[in-house]
């Protein structure tokens, strides 16, 4: 199957060309500790092996941006920086690798005073100084409070699209366009929609898809698959990953299912008609990556799996997140949220915390409380 691309204007990372026709490119994140240089270098090595185009490191201290230079010198593989809350950091890490990532969402973390512009035109300055490409990576648990203020709370989708048009319109106001944009969620209905509404807007701008915290394989492929179908045979998308909750040298496994959803697609090898799943228990957690601050938590995920499988008939969602930089945010939209610290993992009900239990407690309590949640919903109105 064939399908006619966007028109994408090209931008280059590294040693490849996204946008204007040219392949679509397979990437993933590195998930040892970015200090671990040597364990850092060989994962990246590994996916780039696998065939990645682009390999993401997370930087969020200056020791992490001082290990950067060394991971450079160990891989050639295309290196991207994600930055988080740090912006400050792009002028340690923009050296050393081919593309940054900044979250519109993290940008007000820090100096909170000082306006957003002025945070990404330093960004834009470091990857004009020192040739680097710049992604825009919009995400559902982390839109900045400000702009989700302006629309209606149940409408999850629009602030995302006003965030990042926004963001392009500026950052093409100082002249810089060798940039993509990512729009992303868990749910695989809402990363179609966001980013048809995108393109349909801009169709010049490449897109990165992805479906975040899609969660264990082989569901997380499943609902990467759906985006990733709808998406690509429509034109849409120049990157692409697939993230999933497996143990760190298992990493490349994200690379191969990418491919092979792009060979599936290429061949015709679709659904004609996909229907997404409208009810019952919906798990979802992130992608492993350095900032796991215990790996226990792949491990987690696999047993609120296997523990929750009596309760799949319910109207439920359950996240599972692996860090404190995402995880409190991103939990929120869950009936019942699970974020990972290096010995407690801390439970949400809704908005609500729980509280942190050890790493053998938790199971025992995330049941309890999905008990209850359950006789609340089988529960006769009064």
């Amino acid at each position: 199957m064939t399908a006619k691309r966007n028109p994408t204007r090209p931008v280059t990372i590294g040693n490849i060309t996204i946008g204007a026709g040219h392949p679509i490119a397979v990437q993933s994140m590195t998930a040892t500790k970015t200090q671990d240089t040597a364990a850092t270098i060989a994962q990246a090595e590994a996916l780039r092996a696998a065939g990645a185009g682009v390999v993401r490191i997370a930087v969020d201290s200056d020791k992490d941006a001082e290990a950067l230079a060394e991971i450079r010198r160990g891989t050639t593989a295309n290196l991207a920086v994600d930055l988080q809350e740090n912006f400050r950091l792009a002028e340690k890490v923009a050296p050393h690798v081919d593309k940054i990532r900044y979250n519109p969402g993290h940008l007000y973390h820090h100096q909170k005073d000082r306006p957003w512009q002025d945070k990404v035109r330093f960004i834009v300055e470091q990857a004009v100084e020192h040739d680097c490409a710049l992604r825009i990576g919009v995400n559902c648990g982390s839109v900045d409070p400000a702009k989700k203020a302006q629309y209606d709370p149940a409408d999850s989708i629009t602030p995302m699209l006003q965030s990042a048009l926004e963001h392009c319109e500026f950052v093409e106001s100082l002249g810089f366009t060798r940039f993509c944009v990512s729009l992303k969620d868990s749910d695989p209905a809402k990363v179609i929609e966001v980013n048809r509404r995108f393109a349909a807007l801009r169709p010049d701008i490449p897109l990165h898809l992805g479906v975040t915290e899609a969660g264990l394989p082989p569901d997380g492929i499943v609902k990467t698959r759906i985006a990733f179908e709808q998406l690509i045979s429509a034109g849409i998308g120049d990157t692409v990953r697939v993230s999933l909750t497996v143990p760190n040298p298992r990493k490349p496994e994200e690379i191969a299912a990418g491919q092979q959803i792009l060979d599936d697609i290429a061949a015709g090898r679709v659904r004609s008609v996909v229907r997404l799943q409208e009810s019952g228990l919906n798990i979802i957690s992130c992608p492993s990556c350095s900032r796991v601050e215990n790996e226990a938590f792949v491990e987690l995920a696999q047993q609120v799996k296997e523990m929750t499988e009596y309760a799949r008939r319910y109207d439920l969602t359950i996240a599972v997140m692996g860090c404190r930089v995402n995880g409190p945010g991103e939990t929120d939209d869950a009936d019942l949220g699970l974020w990972c610290g290096p010995t407690r993992v801390n439970l949400k009900r809704g908005t609500e915390v729980v509280g942190a239990f050890t790493y053998d407690e938790i199971i025992p309590r995330l049941r309890l409380e999905l008990d209850q949640l359950i006789s609340q919903l089988t529960s006769p109105s009064p």
